[in-house]
């Protein structure tokens, strides 16, 4: 009599293959792509109307991630200094070239404040990184974010952040008089 060899059980193979399979997607983890948190602002359908020159400063990133700021090769480390200096609102100094223009305005909760007129143009070259187009719109950003603080905490004694929690109105008035005054050109092809 021949004998038949013992089958084996294929049912635990499904279980083997199921705990594998859930093994791998618990422990798995996933990259998700960054970006930047910013609302575009509306299309505009009219000429562009010219601003003056004192008002603005001209941020460059080259093919080799170079950052130029007003002609001036810097490094990364010091733009957020020089933003914010270049965006806080200097009365005193409105004629000098080295500072943004400013006007007054009437602030609710808080009377007349100076605002700056200044804008951060920021341009790009076909070839500059990601990376860097990311740390140089961070650096921008936190300029502004680190001004509002400042004025936040001079007018309102608190933090911007908690002042946007806690009084909505009141962190409105700060975003009038300290808004996110960028303007980015479309990438171009230049060298340093």
């Amino acid at each position: 009599m021949i004998r038949k060899p013992p089958e084996i059980s294929a049912g635990s193979m499904a279980d083997i293959a199921f705990l594998l399979l859930i093994f791998f997607l618990v422990s798995t983890t996933m990259n998700f792509d960054t970006g930047i948190m910013r609302r575009l602002p509306p299309p505009v359908d009219d000429e562009p109307t010219p601003y003056p020159i004192q008002n603005v400063l001209q941020v460059y990133v080259n093919s080799q991630d170079e950052l130029m700021v007003d002609n001036e090769i810097i490094g990364i480390e010091n733009l957020r200094s020089i933003v914010k200096d270049f965006l806080t609102p200097r009365p005193e100094m409105s004629d000098d070239l080295d500072y943004a223009q400013t006007k007054e305005m009437d602030a609710k909760f808080i009377g007349t404040v100076h605002k700056s007129k200044g804008v951060v143009s920021m341009y790009n070259d076909r070839g500059t990184t990601y990376e860097m187009y990311i740390q140089v719109q961070n650096e921008i950003a936190a300029a502004i974010r680190e001004l509002r603080n400042d004025f936040s905490k001079k007018h309102f004694g608190m933090e911007f952040q908690l002042l946007e929690k806690l009084h909505k109105n009141k962190a409105k008035v700060i975003k009038d008089v300290i808004p996110i005054a960028v303007s980015e050109a479309e990438p171009v092809d230049f060298a340093m």
